[in-house]
């Protein structure tokens, strides 16, 4: 079968010159390809085609999921690298009044969150003087509170980091952020044997911030620093 229509003698040279090019262009070869079935006609099945087109697909699917493999790898180690600077900045200060407004200053921007609380379960009275001079990050609470805030009261075991979205924060946990904030980030803190435990509160105006389906490890390491660095505050 012969065709009038021929191939310019400069495009043809460049073509045997460079046949990787023709080959690398997926729309070239699919325009190859469906002239190829064209000529066969419509009583001819090619099963080789029928096959490259599958295994085009799988191709597909294996560079899609590469793609999304090294978006998470990228993410993870950005994350990794907020923590570690941020756990940098909070053992700077020497003293306890510094650390607190680094918290809710530096540390609460390097972690990129509008709202950074720290709640003490006390036994003792917190209309301390002191402790109001402390600025709004510290919170003082009664026994139970930091259980009764995670559980919503209903009681039962609760994890270390808790990550959920929030439609009414508490006012007095957020003061006059309360009516921003979307979601939390809630980081049980253990201070040792025969003290009471404390809570981390980290919150955010973006609602998909912090949600239950994200991994919890680098915050986890992240509380379990804190509260290590916390106990010389506290002995």
């Amino acid at each position: 079968m012969s065709s009038n229509h021929k191939i310019e003698d400069s495009l043809r040279e460049a073509i045997i010159s460079q046949p990787d090019v023709i080959l690398d262009d997926n729309d070239v070869m699919q325009a190859l390809i469906a002239a190829n079935e064209r000529a066969m006609g419509g009583n001819i099945v090619d099963l080789r085609g029928i096959a490259m087109d599958r295994l085009e697909t799988r191709l597909d699917r294996l560079e899609d999921t590469h793609r999304n493999v090294i978006a998470a790898a990228y993410e993870n180690l950005a994350g990794t690298n907020q923590i570690h600077r941020a756990i940098l900045r909070m053992l700077d200060p020497v003293d306890f009044e510094p650390f607190l407004k680094d918290l809710g200053g530096e540390v609460a921007d390097i972690l990129r969150v509008d709202a950074v609380r720290l709640v003490l379960e006390s036994a003792e009275n917190d209309d301390d003087p002191a402790i109001k001079r402390l600025g709004d990050v510290l919170n003082v609470a009664e026994p139970g509170f930091v259980d009764d805030y995670l559980s919503h009261g209903r009681g039962g075991t609760v994890r270390q980091v808790t990550l959920r979205g929030v439609q009414h924060s508490p006012e007095h946990i957020y003061g006059g952020s309360a009516d921003w904030i979307r979601s939390e980030a809630c980081l049980k803190l253990n201070f040792g044997a025969g003290r009471l435990p404390g809570l981390l509160i980290l919150g955010s105006e973006d609602p998909h911030m912090f949600s239950p389906q994200q991994g919890t490890d680098l915050l986890g390491f992240f509380a379990g620093v804190f509260e290590r660095t916390m106990r010389r505050w506290l002995s």
